[in-house]
């Protein structure tokens, strides 16, 4: 095993942690955003597996990170199985509501996914020819809550309320719908591993809205079994988890879940991640975004924090949510060689 990333993920402790950031193909890249008008819109990008794999790329050659993450979107995953997805500019994504058994009863069955899926694989068996021997290739999904919370309210919101109501006021249908995109989710990252990805990752982007059984019961447990289900399957595949926003929840997810590694968000500390994660597993995080766009002396500093922090267990530097569209890519080149200590 070379590939720095699958060592980290094996429990290694590395002299330089291997780098990649979330979001680093996208539009903070000049690149990026030519790509994208050549696609016309988002969705079309993504379903586009010669322009979806040349995104993926773009931010290989252009800073040399040690994996490369798959361009698509966790809502393609409720698109395949029945809801409509469109984008509104300068807004995000809206999605059909699934409020009423009547909503669920539409959605088409989990072996169905593959008719709208398809191209995905496709791009990672082009990015399977195409990257670098020595990069690692990511696949992703959104985890079962966080698809939930758009398929339910329709779009984003601030405090995943539609969501949060759903589930106090119906919970058979709100655990019939957890239900589904959990059986979805393992169907979609057992195909992209088919495919090529050498790493799943399970992006739980509103866990942190979550509280105690609700946390353990909705977020902890579909990581679990979908974890457990793609290494029935797929032995010796890593999996990240992303439990973001999560606070003490951090603590013990690795035993809870399977997961080979814990991404963890900037509202903790470095030094707590080393003390109450990093210490069951490796670790992924966490410097706050905000820094590749105002980078500088902070940056810098920062930067090292993070990696000293902690270097005395296995450790992929990250982001600790994904890069901003603000975003300066010469605050990324300076971040990079910090780590790497040019």
């Amino acid at each position: 095993m070379t590939k720095t990333i699958l060592r980290a993920l094996a429990g290694e402790t590395l002299p330089t942690p291997p780098i990649w950031m979330m979001r680093q193909a996208g539009r903070y890249l000049p690149e990026y955003k030519a790509t994208r008008a050549q696609a016309g819109d988002f969705l079309s990008l993504c379903y586009n597996p010669e322009l979806a794999a040349e995104v993926t790329l773009q931010p290989i050659r252009r800073y040399g990170f040690d994996a490369a993450i798959l361009f698509a979107d966790i809502l393609l995953l409720p698109q395949a199985l029945g809801a409509d997805l469109w984008f509104v500019t300068g807004e995000g994504p809206r999605l059909s509501t699934i409020t009423s058994e009547e909503d669920f009863g539409k959605l088409k069955p989990v072996h169905a996914i593959d008719d709208t899926l398809s191209p995905v694989y496709e791009t990672i068996r082009i990015l399977r020819r195409e990257l670098p021997e020595e990069t690692t290739l990511i696949g992703f999904a959104g985890a079962p809550w966080t698809v939930a919370t758009y398929m339910i309210a329709g779009r984003g919101t601030p405090d995943q309320g539609p969501a949060h109501a759903l589930k106090d006021g119906n919970r058979a249908l709100f655990e019939q719908l957890l239900g589904k995109i959990t059986e979805g989710t393992i169907e979609y990252l057992s195909r992209q591993i088919e495919a090529g990805a050498e790493v799943v990752k399970i992006f739980d982007s509103w866990s942190g809205s979550l509280k105690g059984a609700d946390f353990d019961r909705y977020a902890k447990e579909p990581a679990r079994i979908i974890t457990e289900a793609l290494k029935r399957r797929h032995p010796g595949i890593p999996v990240i988890a992303f439990p973001r926003q999560a606070g003490d929840g951090y603590i013990g997810f690795h035993a809870a879940t399977g997961a080979d590694c814990v991404a963890v968000d900037d509202s903790v500390s470095p030094d707590w991640v080393a003390e109450h994660v990093q210490k069951d597993g490796c670790v992924q995080g966490n410097l706050a975004s905000s820094h590749m766009v105002t980078g500088g002396d902070a940056l810098v500093t920062e930067t090292r924090k993070v990696v000293d922090a902690l270097s005395g267990g296995p450790h992929i530097f990250n982001l600790g949510h994904g890069i901003t569209p603000d975003a300066d890519p010469e605050n990324v080149q300076l971040m990079i060689d910090t780590i790497r200590g040019s």
